[in-house]
């Protein structure tokens, strides 16, 4: 797992090839990135399944909860299958602006 804090975001990638591996590693090192927004990138993997991206679901319902944004990168999905509670994007680009607009939107009270 690589952890790169940059601001009031981190982006936290997996490194071993194992999604369930790093899901667990994510969730039981949880306190250290609470107070921050988060971005999964997971655009390593290929054909990932839908069944795997919604695993972090419990996970971003929690971080959603303490006024924080959560979102994943990955490269290899239909986007279009993807629940509206989980904010997934194609590149570290684009989950960097989802979070500035969430900011921004949270700064605004809306």
């Amino acid at each position: 797992m690589k952890v790169n804090a940059k601001g009031h975001t981190v982006c936290i990638k997996d490194t071993k090839g194992d999604l369930v591996l790093f899901l667990t590693k994510v969730t039981n090192e949880y306190k250290t990135f609470e107070n921050l927004n988060i971005i999964i990138d997971i655009r390593a993997y290929k054909n990932i399944s839908l069944e795997a991206i919604t695993s972090f679901l419990p996970l971003s319902k929690i971080h959603k909860k303490a006024k924080k944004s959560f979102v994943i990168a990955t490269s290899d999905l239909d986007y279009n299958a993807i629940s509206d509670k989980l904010s997934v994007v194609r590149s570290l680009l684009e989950a960097h602006d989802i979070i500035e607009m969430e900011e921004i939107e949270r700064d605004l009270d809306f």
